[in-house]
């Protein structure tokens, strides 16, 4: 089923994004985890594609294993790193011939050790040009396109960065999924202003709590995004406390996600990081 079809029938989402298992021990562990997350019965699910293609294989075999063996709506990420556009054409023939419908089109982060996005000589520059092309290619697709509530770390600022994603609407994307964020307002005007230039496509909020204090750095320098100051300090104190580190983390997220239910959002985007014990505490308490 498309995505865009499910929105049709739901108002909210809740949809979980995986990463493929990185050897045998990590499938069992991932196995075991994604089990916990089916009984929430989500209304779709995605997997990531590493940076250069690095798990194209594993991306593919996850995706037609989750859709066509365990019957979930599954979205694939596809990234143009170090992709030629027969290669491109190549991999998205596959994705359709295997009965994938929904695909997340992706400029996607350069290789380790590169700091510098280099597009193939064949290939694409700009996510949007991705879109424009697979929409080309497989009109039938349903495509979704990420963004940011506090702008692309590359974008000189938050003005230009929505224009750029203006851009890749307007090549076909469907719908958009946020990359994590911690501070609703960052959302709630991210989204006013994107309305304001004419996108009109439902935004989903992405959110992953922070659930160890070793990751307030690692997801800003991921992703730019800003954590607040008073979660900082709140958690300050308890660094060595993992348990009290992890409830002061998921406090924050079910308040978090409760605040966007209420504030409109069309529901919610889990980054679970292959683990189900957050996520299903979270998603619990949503819907009590």
């Amino acid at each position: 089923m498309k995505i865009s079809d499910i929105f049709k029938a739901q108002e909210r989402t809740f949809s979980f994004e995986f990463f493929p298992p990185k050897d045998e021990i990590a499938a069992v562990d991932f196995g075991i985890n994604v089990g916990q997350l089916l009984k929430l019965s989500p209304s779709f699910v995605t997997v990531t594609y590493g940076a250069g293609g690095s798990t194209h294989e594993r991306t593919f075999a996850l995706v037609d294993f989750l859709q066509n063996k365990i019957g979930l709506t599954t979205m694939a990420h596809y990234t143009c790193v170090n992709a030629s556009r027969d290669k491109v054409a190549t991999d998205l023939d596959y994705l359709h011939r295997i009965g994938i419908e929904n695909v997340m089109l992706l400029r996607g982060d350069p290789p380790k050790g590169q700091g510098k996005f280099v597009p193939h000589p064949q290939g694409f520059a700009h996510s949007a040009e991705l879109v424009q092309f697979a929409k080309q290619c497989h009109p039938s697709f349903c495509v979704g396109g990420a963004s940011y509530a506090e702008k692309h770390p590359e974008a000189q600022n938050i003005d230009i960065d929505l224009q750029n994603l203006k851009k890749k609407v307007d090549a076909g994307a469907d719908f958009l999924i946020t990359q994590l964020f911690f501070i609703n307002s960052n959302y709630v005007e991210f989204v006013k202003k994107a309305r304001a230039i004419g996108i009109k496509n439902r935004i989903i909020p992405g959110i992953i709590p922070i659930t160890a204090f070793s990751q307030i750095k690692r997801f800003g320098q991921m992703s730019g995004a800003v954590v607040p100051q008073e979660l900082i300090e709140q958690m300050e104190p308890y660094q060595d406390n993992h348990e009290k580190i992890y409830q002061i983390g998921m406090d924050y997220a079910i308040h978090q996600c409760r605040e966007l239910l209420l504030l409109g959002a069309p529901g919610i985007h889990f980054y679970t990081l292959n683990k189900s014990r957050a996520t299903v505490e979270i998603f619990e308490a949503l819907v009590r």
